[in-house]
């Protein structure tokens, strides 16, 4: 009996595992080639804006940043609350409660979506602050207001049975008709009509329509597909709850206000960059306006199109990991939840750490491919990648403290990280100029992170000791490969010049490459990576004919 027990515990764990990579696997593939796309666009976008490419970056930034927030407030954190209350109840088979949570949401956020929708597009004269430019930038970024809302529902109610391919797919549809949109009409404006570059970016950002209808025809399609299974759960669900469709509704805002809070934290802070920036800069340096402008674009635009590629792996981490650590939490397995967390944290270093040393030894080159040879940009990129690791890093254990039900300790740490960041900010840009804002904000989620995984660790015990060295062991194969990495980009600058964009391409990809083989080798040797992927890696390694160590 002892030992059959034993054995459903294992499979359970591993199941708990298994699901945990395949899910973290298929949201970091969607996230990272969308971001990718979101990335490379920027180098034939940049190029076709001529002389006005930092001003029509700094227009496109601050009206995304804005349209950014009102995503997540028309949301109201309601996709992350539907995929942990889904979670919820259908671990404990109510698969029709699920259900009625989700149509009921539908319409709610329908209502959301129009009435966000209208705000941002009458309201857009007073959010641009000024800038009669930006006005025609926030009312093309309403109409994907109307969407959004109801394709996140969707995408929450996939990831609350743990199917993250949907939303994966969904992603990368999105990016693909939203990049092609916004190259084609920017190339009509820029290249072929009259080079108005404020048109140009006001169809740039109307393209986040687009890209949502095409997200909302895969989410359709998935859901269509899978409705026979979903339908099947339903008829077998044990209807021992009853629960009045206000009461679902109140539950689920209750949940969903932290995540308002939450998921809105790095935008939050952009926005706050984005008002005293350049009035700080204007008081205390003599800087003229476009001066001023192109340097918003140096620390704030440029690099996010670069480093939000591997923050993105954080957050499909967090989303993975957030209704598995629910459903463990809610049956009541605090050693599942404990091994999860560990999992997920030492999973996150093992694949941000390596990206983000990467990304430091190609600052310069790869500034260059995507915008042009400058030192101060490539010089503020290192500073971001570092930032970028520390985000990352926040935004999985929120993430993950609110998954334990600890959504007002998750809003306080936050609270006092950002009373940091406004005491530090106007300071530390009289001192440092452009890096000031990139340093207050590493402080503020820095503090954030450290009380929010204090926090877990006390709730959970998960083992802080093994995570640490796997951690260290990480950081150690990470530097190795860095040193390998720095040798090959120092002899490639030999023959080749990092200020020329193809050969920037080309010292890029052979340096990643070389990176990537030798970072991948030194984990299949150690079985590292057998340890955080699971055991198929193991064929993996026979295949390349790797001896474990």
């Amino acid at each position: 009996m002892g030992i059959t027990k034993k054995k459903a515990t294992a499979t359970h764990e591993l199941d708990a595992k298994q699901k945990m990579v395949r899910g973290s696997l298929w949201m970091t593939v969607g996230s990272v080639v969308s971001r990718l796309m979101g990335a490379i666009y920027i180098i034939p976008w940049y190029a076709w804006m001529g002389d006005h490419a930092k001003v029509a970056n700094n227009l496109f930034t601050k009206g995304y940043n804005i349209y950014a927030l009102f995503l997540m407030i028309a949301t109201a954190g309601i996709p992350g609350a539907i995929a942990k209350q889904i979670s919820h109840y259908n671990s404990l088979n109510e698969y029709g409660l699920s259900k009625k949570l989700f149509k009921k949401s539908m319409v709610v956020m329908m209502g959301l979506g129009i009435a966000f929708a209208a705000i941002m597009y009458f309201a857009a004269p007073i959010l641009a602050a000024g800038e009669a430019d930006l006005i025609p930038t926030m009312r093309a970024l309403s109409f994907g207001l109307l969407i959004f809302p109801c394709m996140s529902v969707i995408r929450g109610f996939f990831q609350g049975y743990h199917d993250m391919m949907p939303s994966a797919i969904s992603q990368m549809a999105e990016q693909f008709a939203r990049v092609f949109y916004m190259l084609l009409a920017t190339f009509i404006i820029m290249k072929v009509g009259q080079g108005d570059y404020v048109a140009a970016v006001t169809q740039s950002t109307f393209a986040a329509f687009i890209g949502m209808i095409a997200a909302m025809a895969a989410l359709g399609y998935y859901y269509f597909k899978g409705s026979a299974r979903m339908k099947m759960l339903e008829e077998n669900s044990s209807n021992q709850l009853t629960i009045s469709t206000s009461e679902l509704l109140k539950n689920m805002m209750i949940e969903a206000m932290p995540f308002i809070i939450i998921g809105s934290a790095i935008t939050i802070v952009k926005i706050f960059d984005q008002y005293t920036f350049e009035k700080a800069m204007g008081h205390l340096t003599n800087y003229t306006g476009t001066q001023i402008k192109e340097l918003f674009s140096v620390f704030s635009a440029n690099p996010d199109k670069l480093t939000m590629i591997t923050i993105s792996i954080a957050t499909s981490l967090a989303v993975t990991s957030l209704p598995l650590v629910t459903e463990a939490f809610t049956l009541k397995d605090k050693k599942g939840v404990a091994r999860l967390i560990s999992d997920n944290f030492q999973l996150f270093f093992f694949v941000m750490i390596p990206a983000t040393l990467g990304m430091i030894i190609l600052a310069y080159p790869l500034n260059t491919l995507f915008y042009e040879p400058d030192t101060l940009g490539s010089s503020v990129l290192v500073q971001a990648c570092y930032v970028g690791i520390i985000l990352g890093f926040y935004m999985l254990v929120s993430t993950t403290l609110q998954g334990l039900y600890e959504n007002k300790q998750a809003m306080l740490f936050l609270a006092i990280g950002f009373v940091i960041k406004v005491v530090l900010q106007y300071p530390f840009i009289a001192v440092f100029h452009v890096y000031g804002p990139l340093l207050s904000t590493a402080i503020c989620f820095l503090v954030a992170s450290y009380l929010t995984t204090a926090h877990i660790q006390r709730m959970t015990d998960f083992d802080i000791v093994l995570t640490m060295k796997r951690t260290l062991l990480i950081l150690g194969l990470s530097l190795i490969m860095t040193l390998v990495a720095f040798l090959t980009r120092s002899l490639l600058y030999i023959f080749l010049s990092p200020d020329s964009k193809i050969q920037s391409l080309i010292i890029v990809l052979i340096v990643g490459l070389v990176g990537m083989v030798v970072y991948g080798y030194m984990a299949l040797k150690l079985k590292l990576a057998d340890r955080l992927l699971g055991d198929k890696v193991a064929g993996l390694r026979r295949k390349l004919k790797i001896k474990a160590l």
